[in-house]
């Protein structure tokens, strides 16, 4: 095939319509390159669920194809499936150094081999196959985010990861626009951009602007300070450390997640603290409570986190007590907002002073917002685009955006997860689709929970379960005990014996019918059972619990 007539693939397997689980596919013939491998968390109706990763189907029926693996920064949602990615696909894995130090870590609780790491500088430009793929600095709230270019034999795809144009960075390391730039010069052929913040107008502020509502915080505070935020923002965290060493505080760190991300900062040098800044959660203590700041994770008010613990009175190590200074220095992810909300009334009960909210200046996004989106549009030129990284509403103002700097609404694909995108140098069109969807992490489990299990446990949740045991006689079918009902989540059986003793009567009528008409098998006695009871208790109740016949034979 001549490289005239040679075509790109894109296929999204997860980010579009949703915030998280972002992971594409870049094709050319039969060699594939995968950006990102990401997670997402539970939505509220999933119920016992832990995490959500990206169906990879597509990727296991073409895993010989696969080249490599390249990931723009250290979050979750970009790194948190390749635990079990790997697992099912043994590829190389290439990542800046304190992304695969992140990932490591993940790597190694789930028992899965570092060896394939493969680590990169931005500016750092290899071959992987047929693509060509540079690594280019961008500002993040991760250290070492980049954006890619990757050169194809169709043409230029640009891929900035998450980003924003930080003028002041915390680490003095700017978005690399000339680079940008250049490939805007040079000609590309596709633009894949982030869209999170793409309904947000003006400019995101710089994360150096946290740094002085810390220092209004830390002035005011009389007693200890307690800060929670993302433990992978770790230039939030170099900012308490500099402003807790400027007020003479010692730092504790908490939080499984939150002491692993900083151990690892510190052993690569993305933080750094005067010797004895930093103590042990234990020897707090030692120091009297005007002395020390604890950093803790629990910003979005995770049931098992620190601060829910410390809100409501279960941890070990540290209790909330009246003047403890609590900063809140995250925004809610949608979803979370009353989980924020409830922990923030417990510590207001226990008497602490609450910190929170985007007015009191204690957060910034790390996402770019419309005019550092347009600028980026303006820097790279390119011939086709495909909004990234949201829901469909951030996915549409991103592709208005575009069109009102001037990209013809043709070249403009808003897509969804497996949808194959095709491209020559001249044309772009949707080719087909593939599997994708989600596979739920429950436990030990991966994807053994699907839609009938979740629906099963909504109905429990919602109206509960009536276990109904009896013992009858293989020969003749005749009952020999029960029926008796056991009910849990429904009513409770002492109040409502009128009720229950009715139930046993509608049960004995649906057995006496299944006799006189013949009926002895176990699944068809069940199913009368079921319909018996249930239209019952219906009426009577408006409920409908989940009805489970028992039978033991004898």
């Amino acid at each position: 095939m001549s490289k005239g007539q040679q075509k790109l693939q894109v296929i999204p397997l997860g980010g579009l319509g949703e915030i998280g689980k972002n992971m594409t596919v870049i094709r050319v013939d039969d060699e594939i390159l995968l950006i990102d491998a990401g997670l997402m968390f539970p939505e509220d109706d999933m119920l016992g669920i832990d995490l959500v990763i990206p169906d990879i189907t597509y990727l296991m029926e073409n895993r010989e194809k696969i080249k490599a693996i390249v990931l723009t920064h250290g979050h979750e949602d970009h790194i948190g499936a390749l635990p079990y990615v790997l697992k099912q696909i043994d590829v190389p894995v290439y990542g800046t150094r304190l992304t695969l130090g992140i990932l490591a870590g993940r790597l190694k609780e789930h028992s899965v081999s570092c060896e394939k790491l493969k680590p990169v500088t931005p500016g750092d430009v290899i071959n992987i196959g047929c693509f060509s793929v540079g690594f280019i600095r961008v500002n993040h709230s991760i250290p070492d985010a980049v954006g890619l270019s990757i050169r194809t034999p169709v043409g230029m795809i640009v891929h900035t990861g998450d980003y924003k144009l930080d003028y002041t960075p915390i680490d003095g390391e700017m978005t690399d626009f000339r680079r940008f730039s250049d490939l805007g010069n040079r000609g590309v052929l596709l633009l894949l951009a982030d869209s999170t913040n793409a309904e947000r107008e003006g400019h995101t502020p710089s994360e150096r602007t946290v740094g002085a509502a810390f220092d209004k915080a830390f002035h005011n505070a009389k007693q200890r300070i307690i800060v929670a935020t993302f433990s992978s923002n770790v230039h939030r965290i170099q900012q308490v450390i500099d402003t807790a060493v400027r007020y003479k505080r010692k730092v504790a760190v908490l939080g499984r997640s939150m002491v692993n991300v900083v151990s690892i900062s510190l052993e690569l040098g993305y933080i750094s603290a005067p010797e004895g800044t930093i103590i042990d959660i234990d020897e707090i203590n030692f120091y009297s409570p005007n002395q020390v700041v604890v950093i803790t994770t629990g910003s979005q008010g995770e049931p098992m986190s620190a601060l829910t613990r410390m809100a409501v009175g279960e941890h070990r190590k540290v209790a909330i007590v009246p003047g403890d200074t609590i900063i809140i220095s995250a925004t809610p992810i949608p979803g979370n907002e009353k989980l924020v909300s409830k922990t923030i009334d417990h510590l207001l009960k226990l008497g602490a002073n609450v910190i929170y909210g985007r007015s009191e200046g204690i957060h910034v996004s790390g996402h770019a917002s419309q005019e550092e989106i347009k600028l980026m549009h303006n820097l790279v030129r390119p011939k086709f685009f495909i909004p990234v990284h949201g829901e469909y509403r951030h996915l549409i103002k991103h592709a208005k955006l575009a069109q009102e700097l001037g990209m013809p609404k043709e070249n403009i694909f808003i897509s969804e997860n497996g949808q194959v995108l095709e491209f020559t140098r001249d044309t772009g069109a949707v080719a087909g689709k593939v599997t994708a969807g989600r596979v739920l992490v429950d436990g030990l489990g991966v994807g053994d929970v699907g839609n009938i299990v979740l629906r099963d446990r909504r109905q429990l949740s919602q109206d509960g379960i009536l276990i109904i045991v009896l013992t009858m006689n293989k020969e003749t079918g005749e009952v020999v005990s029960g029926p008796d009902i056991v009910s849990r989540g429904f009513v409770y059986v002492r109040e409502s014996e009128e009720l229950m003793d009715e139930a046993r009567t509608r049960v004995e009528q649906a057995l006496d019918r299944c006799q006189d008409e013949g009926v002895i098998e176990w699944g068809a006695i069940k199913s009368n059972i079921r319909d018996a009871l249930g239209r019952y208790l219906f009426d009577k109740t408006r409920r409908r619990p989940m009805i489970l016949p028992i039978i033991m034979e004898i």
